[in-house]
């Protein structure tokens, strides 16, 4: 099960983020920027998997923009992977080309927080 659903640029800030299960503002805070901190300290040839707390981390990045998505242990990881590789191609076929400021865009559209 998705947990939670978060876009980040590199300079650590959210973009984008969707909560599946209820967390406490002050926790999200803290939870996205260790989750932030754990993924943008990687180098590209580390896997993009992983083991964080009770749940598990898939990421992919895509020039300055990383998607990451939070799963429970019983999730596909490489499905979950997939899936984030559908999401960034649909958006970048609706909007030719993605970026930060396309999130914004996007946020308004469809009413994420």
């Amino acid at each position: 099960m998705i947990k939670f659903f978060l876009m980040v640029n590199k300079q650590g800030q959210t973009r984008l983020s969707r909560y599946y299960e209820h967390v406490e503002i002050n926790k999200r805070t803290i939870l996205e920027a260790e989750v932030i901190k754990n993924c943008l300290s990687r180098s590209k040839d580390q896997c993009s998997f992983i083991e964080y707390k009770d749940f598990r981390l898939v990421y992919r990045q895509y020039a300055a923009l990383f998607v990451v998505v939070g799963i429970n242990e019983t999730e596909n990881e490489m499905a979950v992977y997939e899936l984030i590789h559908n999401f960034v191609e649909v958006l970048d076929k609706y909007f030719s080309r993605v970026v930060s400021q396309t999130l914004n865009l996007l946020c308004f559209f469809i009413g994420f927080s």
